[in-house]
């Protein structure tokens, strides 16, 4: 693992599993997504990672006219790399999921490296009334639900990403995943310094555990050596620990409303920034350093800001 010589913080702003019932504070529609990724951006975050919403219903949408609303005001008003969705919403085809990174061509994109069981049922338990009609179905009808990214759609996602020169955070959800990226870099189709997103917590994934983390950098240094910098995410009430974690081994967080729509025990957040700002202030008070956006791109070899299609 390469160690960081400063921490990335990167915030997933709203993402496509808490629904709008769950929090006042989620941002839905384009100004929202805008002025929430902005502040965050503000408060500290060099990468922010993007998804949009119907500003109807807050359902997931990955149509690119929504992300035309919120990109170019974002990228006009602050200095973050954008990170934009492969993932989309559940149960999206792959031509919806890669659209509006294909057409934005950003400086970078994630992409989930392998499939898996993505149970989110019991998210909505304590929901006793929904806003909206689609909430409900969406979140239960995973219990019988498949998070599809085989080896033909993370190839083609690969290739035609590759070729607009967009990076990528290689998402992965349990020690499957990372063989499955080593399988790619040994066919050329994923170049270093690797930027790796090591996800816990989810139930279908690998768990919250802080042994999990260890065995996770351990095959990744095994896989990877120096070719890879280590970022991390933990769902829910696991977070704040989780990502904290990952700097005293040397590596990168993330936070965001995406992950956790909390900012402590029972306290809802009540933006994205908040959360940034609060793991800014723990890893300061532990002598870290954050980076800047432009530290953040020298990190990860990005093709920078000006060069993307929005």
């Amino acid at each position: 693992m390469r160690k960081s010589p400063k921490v990335i913080i990167t915030c997933a702003v709203t993402g496509s599993i808490h629904t709008p019932s769950m929090s006042p504070y989620l941002p839905i529609t384009p100004k929202q997504i805008a002025d929430d990724a902005v502040a965050a951006a503000d408060a500290g975050a060099a990468m922010l990672h993007l998804h949009a919403r119907d500003p109807e219903t807050g359902r997931p949408d990955q149509d690119p006219k929504l992300f035309a609303q919120f990109l170019p005001e974002i990228k006009a008003r602050s200095n973050a790399i954008l990170n934009i969705t492969t993932g989309g919403g559940l149960g999206m085809s792959l031509d919806q999921r890669l659209a509006p990174a294909k057409w934005a061509q950003p400086e970078v994109a994630s992409m989930n490296m392998g499939s898996l069981n993505f149970n989110i049922a019991g998210a909505g338990e304590r929901i006793s009334e929904f806003k909206f009609d689609w909430e409900k179905p969406y979140l239960e009808m995973t219990r019988d639900f498949i998070l599809s990214n085989t080896f033909a759609q993370i190839d083609r996602g690969l290739r035609e990403l590759s070729d607009v020169g967009t990076r990528f955070e290689f998402e992965c959800y349990d020690v499957g995943h990372l063989y499955n990226l080593a399988h790619f870099v040994d066919r050329g189709l994923a170049k270093p310094p690797f930027f790796l997103q090591c996800i816990f917590g989810i139930l279908g994934g690998i768990g919250a555990d802080h042994d999990n983390l260890l065995h996770m950098r351990t095959i990744a240094d095994r896989l990877f050596g120096q070719d890879y910098y280590l970022s991390v995410l933990a769902a829910g009430r696991h977070q704040l620990p989780f990502v904290t974690a990952s700097a005293l081994l040397g590596g990168n967080v993330r936070v965001g409303l995406e992950d956790s729509l909390y900012a402590g025990r029972g306290k809802l957040a009540t933006s994205n920034a908040e959360q940034v700002a609060k793991i800014r202030r723990i890893l300061e008070e532990l002598s870290f350093e954050i980076a800047t956006p432009d530290e953040a791109r020298a990190m990860i070899q990005t093709k920078g800001g000006a060069n993307v299609a929005f």
